[in-house]
């Protein structure tokens, strides 16, 4: 295999949306073969670099027949892993991400243990990361920590059966049990609704 195919086969393996920098192949390939791959991956169109450092393999819509913007998740991330970061998603970027606010954003605030800057993604999205004390960096999946924040955010008082249903649709069943034990140290109130989001529905048969 090529040194190009195993690079491509290296990020696609990861799955559409995935964000990286070079640091996340550096344990596979030196810097120059994966400098020069790289740039050889974003002129033939299989990967995007969506800002200086930063790439993603873009998912595609087949209904929309075009790229989907980056999954800012997994940017965010992406920063987070190359400049060794801890990282914890805020109330405001936590509900726009689980389709919670009606809010157009372009601007996404995730706090940080390093220090504070701002990114530009496509020249129209921002990610901005906040020096701050991070409170909830005990999570191991960031489903928890979205989870959380969002609920957070939104307040015991403004929980409906709706946002339990959206945040539902947005979680992976799969992930379901894991979230459940990641997430036991939050609030009572909170572990309550996550409960409730983590519920299986009963299969027929």
């Amino acid at each position: 295999m090529k040194l190009y195919e195993k690079v491509f086969y290296f990020i696609s393996e990861h799955g559409g949306g995935w964000a990286f920098s070079s640091n996340d192949l550096i344990h596979k390939f030196s810097r120059q073969e994966i400098d020069n791959t790289l740039s050889d991956l974003v002129s033939s169109g299989k990967i995007r670099r969506i800002s200086r450092g930063i790439y993603d393999f873009p998912k595609y819509s087949e209904l929309l027949q075009t790229e989907l913007s980056p999954d800012i998740e997994q940017v965010a991330f992406a920063y987070a892993r190359k400049f060794n970061w801890q990282i914890e998603v805020s109330g405001d970027a936590a509900l726009n991400i689980l389709g919670l606010s009606s809010q157009v954003v372009g601007n996404y605030l995730y706090l940080s243990n390093g220090p504070s800057k701002k990114y530009k993604i496509l020249g129209n999205i921002t990610i901005e990361f906040k020096k701050s004390a991070l409170k909830n960096i005990g999570f191991k999946y960031k489903e928890s920590s979205l989870i959380v924040q969002a609920l957070k955010a939104l307040g015991k008082e403004n929980i409906t059966q709706e946002t339990i249903a959206k945040i539902k649709k947005q979680i992976d069943e799969n992930m379901y049990d894991k979230i459940l034990k990641d997430a036991v140290t939050a609030t009572d109130w909170i572990y309550e609704v996550i409960k409730k989001i983590c519920k299986k529905e009963p299969t027929d048969g």
